[in-house]
């Protein structure tokens, strides 16, 4: 593959980042959620790190935000009509990082039994 026309770069620059995959993960299979319930969800990420995230994310076209003209204010985060086509990506790596798992720890009982 010439890298010019290698576009894997570009998807992963999306994707890459250790919160990201996890956000697309609930909002995926939650729908739409306020920014407190996603930091719910995520109690180890900060509230900076989840705000930056989601921007990045909402830049890209991947997650869209609503903002509630309310006091207090409500704002909801969903993923687009465009994002929505990162599914089968996610699905598809889901299931490799799954099964890469299962080599690496069956390759270790091998190394690990000499």
């Amino acid at each position: 593959m010439k890298t010019e026309i290698c576009k894997v770069n570009e998807a992963l620059n999306i994707l890459v980042g250790k919160w990201k995959p996890v956000i697309l993960y609930h909002l995926f299979h939650e729908g739409t959620l306020r920014f407190s319930e996603l930091k719910r969800l995520m109690p180890e990420i900060t509230q900076k790190m989840l705000t930056k995230q989601l921007r990045e994310l909402e830049d890209e076209d991947i997650v869209q935000r609503v903002v509630y003209p309310q006091v207090p204010p409500k704002v909801e985060y969903s993923i687009t009509e465009y994002g929505k086509s990162l599914e089968p990506v996610l699905n598809v790596m889901h299931e490799w990082g799954s099964a890469h798992a299962k080599h690496m720890k069956e390759r270790r009982s091998k190394v690990s039994s000499y």
